[in-house]
């Protein structure tokens, strides 16, 4: 038989496509026919933009670190400026009942990744895995991959990233992992994801300059030398100059690296459904920022202290404006991937999802009563990051996903971090895992009728011990459960935002509800590290 060539990049014209068809059935010549219609099938569908065509969209899920609820102008702050976030919520939707999974890093970042709360969970507080031998020595650690790291999730843990890759999703993790030290079970690339780049340990991420990082399983060194936290001011520096500061900034930025990669990830995937988990180490301390962003703060704050680095991190000239400067550039980060998704033709079919891991911090240089970090909640120690009233776990919330979230709408639906892997799922188009504990909110981002909570649960094993439960306008907190106090706080949020007023021993049936609720929901833990023997754990 004669060979045949077709061009099917050409257009084919419906006349001669039907000549050609006529020819072929009168020739018997099958292989032909269906050549012939292969090729019909593709002028057809050259005729359409071929990123129109993909029916599930790009997924961006950019979690800051440490950022309090009053730290964005959409959300209130006044002297950080964060335009590009504030667009973020005028273009889709702010949410104002939003809370993370827990008040610290690793065990908020599970929740979010398994979508169960900390009652069900395997991390549920830091755990740095401390058996292994000193992993606090930064020298001994960049010689030793086996000290980094936290403690590895288990290897048959069901991820979002795991959940995205059925439903045909290349998936990545850009910024912070800090659940599975390098070498476990736990890294990214063994747990879902398909490329990782940043930090594997939340130990190293306490300096935004470090020696290295991690893509992959590969180990990459950065310009930079090895700085421990904690180093203090050369003993004969001047506090008040500049360049007594200089070995606290030096070439590689860490945010600027992950920022490079997660550019380009878009760009090589520009094509194909994704998800970006953008776990960025900003505005976590220490105070270290591009000196540009600092300089703009310095202008608009004027003179102040330094801080001498006596309550943790590292010392710095300017605090107030190095602190602002981190958030402006988290705030320009997400800029310029809005802007790369803008140029790429893909941005209207991404969503995009903005939140933060915990409340604000109360360490290192922080001034949270200038900015009101977390208005208008409580803020500082007890009352932010590490414990469980709302400064520490109500966190903002946007959703962006042009035109199918209406622009500048807001939300009082209540949610928390273990809603993200139904809500993910569901935007994805694959069911979510039977074993959870949270409702997808995919309807609410759509203006359609929502399933709700009934409550929302808390534990954390740390900070004395704690729990808590959100149930309606209901807000019950224990804490000191390791010192043997086992009462209840009641809180009425609708007339008491700042959790002041303990009305527990008016609403004794209140009380009791929400006393079962915290039976009921916690599991005892599988690591001793954060089993509550007050609770009956074994």
């Amino acid at each position: 038989m004669e060979k045949i060539e077709i061009n099917t990049n050409l257009a084919c014209s419906k006349n001669k496509f039907h000549g050609l068809l006529t020819d072929c059935i009168m020739t018997k010549n099958i292989k032909i026919l269906i050549l012939l219609i292969g090729c019909s099938m593709a002028c057809i569908s050259c005729s359409h933009d071929k990123k129109t065509e993909q029916s599930t969209p790009n997924i961006i899920y950019f979690l800051a670190d440490d950022l309090g609820y009053g730290e964005l102008g959409a959300y209130g702050q006044s002297i950080i400026k964060t335009p590009h976030i504030d667009a973020l919520a005028k273009n889709g939707m702010k949410f104002t009942q939003h809370y993370s999974g827990a008040p610290v890093c690793a065990p908020a970042r599970y929740v979010f990744l398994t979508g169960k709360h900390a009652g069900h969970a395997y991390i549920r507080g830091n755990d740095e895995w401390n058996e292994r031998g000193d992993v606090w020595n930064y020298e001994e650690v960049y010689h030793n991959p086996g000290l980094e790291g936290q403690r590895p999730i288990p290897k048959n843990t069901i991820t979002l990233g795991d959940q995205l890759k059925k439903a045909g999703y290349t998936t990545s993790i850009f910024g912070k992992w800090g659940l599975g030290a390098p070498e476990s079970d736990g890294i990214p690339t063994l747990q879902g994801f398909d490329f990782f780049y940043g930090y594997n340990c939340q130990r190293q991420a306490h300096n935004l300059y470090p020696s290295h990082l991690w893509e992959n399983e590969t180990k990459v060194l950065l310009n930079n030398q090895l700085v421990a936290p904690r180093t203090k001011l050369d003993s004969l520096a001047d506090p008040l100059k500049e360049e007594s500061y200089i070995k606290f900034t030096q070439n590689d930025y860490a945010p600027q690296k992950i920022q490079e990669k997660a550019l380009s990830f878009i760009e090589v995937n520009k094509d194909t459904p994704f998800f970006m988990y953008y776990a960025s180490p900003l505005p976590h301390l220490p105070l270290q920022a591009p000196k540009t962003y600092v300089d703009k703060y310095r202008e608009i704050l004027g003179e102040e202290d330094p801080y001498l680095g006596d309550d943790s991190y590292f010392p710095n000239r300017y605090p107030r404006a190095t602190y602002a400067a981190m958030i402006s550039y988290l705030d320009h980060q997400l800029g310029e991937l809005v802007k790369k998704l803008k140029e790429k033709g893909i941005y209207e079919n991404t969503v995009i999802i903005f939140s933060s891991d915990n409340g604000p911090t109360y360490l290192g240089g922080v001034d949270y009563d200038y900015f009101e970090s977390s208005k208008p909640f409580s803020n500082g120690y007890g009352r932010t990051k590490g414990f469980v009233y709302e400064g520490g776990i109500r966190v903002p919330l946007i959703v962006s996903w042009p035109n199918s979230i209406k622009p500048g709408t807001q939300s009082k639906h209540m949610s928390a971090f273990y809603d993200l892997m139904p809500t993910i799922s569901d935007l994805a188009g694959v069911p979510p895992p039977n074993s959870i504990d949270g409702i997808s909110f995919k309807s609410t981002l759509l203006d359609q009728e929502q399933k709700q909570h009934e409550f929302l649960y808390w534990e954390f094993p740390s900070y004395h011990g704690q729990q808590a439960v959100r149930m309606g306008k209901w807000k019950g907190v224990r804490k000191n459960i390791f010192d043997g106090n086992l009462d209840i706080e009641l809180y009425n949020l609708e007339t008491d935002i700042k959790e002041q007023l303990d009305i527990a021993s008016q609403y004794p049936n209140i009380v009791a509800h929400i006393k079962r609720i915290m039976v009921e929901e916690h599991e005892p833990a599988s690591n001793k590290k954060f089993k509550f023997k007050q609770l009956g754990d074994l």
